[in-house]
């Protein structure tokens, strides 16, 4: 199993040179991968080509580029021009985001997530391999049809001709999505013990779009689980540093009809906890939402304790099937808390300095 970083995005406590201190220490120490993500702040692959050029060695992943953000042809020039700037070391994950922000902040209508998806995939893949693009689909029409414009392919020459894509998916027909069209999984709030559905549908895709061995479908897909790290030997008072993140996933991100999250902790057997900190959240009660998140579902979620319960837990994820564990080092800790973070990991982990770059 790999070990990655998530590095969040800035704007909540955390700063972009922090983020670049982060990323600086995560090359040096060995890890196999950065990820940054995006909401309606600071966007990912800004960050990325910054991080890009003060490193050598760690991938670079995007925690997601929005989907209703940018149009597939946008999108493909950016991860080409990112890998190729960085000699290979892109890594495209997509998302949907929610109904608020794709048709509060984005203005596209949240309608069709798959078919959108499937067709967003398939325009940014042909792209990167400089195949002249056009596509009949309902969502993205390319040419536009009866207009002047005209079929066209890549202007520049990017150095791989296929940049792993990966998505973040929650709902189980999304899942049946990602296995079918993409090369990894970003996942939230990944419990082991609860990721038997989860692969399982992942594997159905993975079947359906012919993706792998028949024998072992799941070969070379690359499932990466972000976990908040706490080193806090007192484990509920470890779990308070991530309590308000956990609310504001399962309380507040999304309508009450139509939340992912919660949807999700309720799959896990939390449906009654679920319900009360949505109710706190969407009332503006955020603290009371927090602590209504229940110490189980955070343990199960995030890696908390001493560094040696945190490596005693680690096996767990290799064993549910993750191949990344991309550790978040975020809960309100400083910069040197959480570059101190990344040095034990990397210790229990068993990690290597890289050597010098090629």
């Amino acid at each position: 199993m790999r070990i990655g970083v998530n590095l969040g995005y800035w704007g909540r406590g955390t700063t972009g040179a922090d983020q670049v201190a982060l990323a600086q220490a995560a090359d040096r120490l060995g890890y196999d991968s950065v990820w940054v993500a995006e909401a309606y702040g600071s966007d990912s692959p800004s960050m990325l080509a910054w991080i890009g050029a003060l490193t050598e060695h760690v991938d670079l992943g995007s925690a997601v580029m929005q989907i209703p953000g940018r149009t597939p042809a946008m999108t493909a020039m950016t991860a080409t021009t990112i890998d190729t700037m960085s000699g290979g070391r892109f890594r495209l994950g997509l998302g949907v985001s929610g109904p608020q922000v794709s048709e509060g902040w984005h203005g596209v209508p949240f309608r069709h997530p798959l078919g959108r998806t499937r067709d967003y995939v398939e325009i940014v893949r042909a792209a990167v391999r400089r195949d002249t693009v056009s596509h009949d689909g309902p969502y993205y029409p390319l040419p536009l049809p009866g207009g002047p414009g005209k079929a066209l392919k890549l202007g520049s020459r990017p150095v791989r001709a296929d940049i792993p894509v990966y998505l973040a998916a929650v709902g189980p027909k999304n899942l049946e999505l990602t296995g079918e069209v993409a090369d990894g999984w970003l996942a939230i709030f990944f419990s082991p013990e609860h990721a038997g559905d989860l692969l399982a549908a992942l594997e159905t895709g993975r079947r359906r779009g012919g993706r792998g061995p028949i024998e072992h479908a799941m070969t070379g897909f690359d499932v990466v689980a972000t976990t908040p790290v706490v080193l806090v030997d007192d484990v509920a008072a470890a779990a308070d540093h991530v309590r308000d993140y956990c609310a504001l996933y399962i309380g507040g991100m999304g309508s009450r009809e139509q939340n992912f999250y919660n949807q999700l902790a309720c799959r896990m057997g939390f449906e009654d906890a679920a319900a009360r900190i949505q109710d706190l959240y969407l009332a503006g009660r955020h603290r009371e939402a927090a602590a209504a998140v229940p110490l189980e579902f955070i343990d199960e979620t995030a890696l908390l304790g001493s560094p040696a319960r945190v490596a005693s837990r680690l096996g767990r994820y290799e064993a549910a099937g993750v191949t990344t564990l991309s550790v978040a080092v975020g809960g309100g800790m400083t910069r040197d808390e959480a570059l101190t973070t990344l040095d034990v990991v990397a210790r229990v982990a068993g990690l290597e300095p890289p050597g010098p770059a090629a």
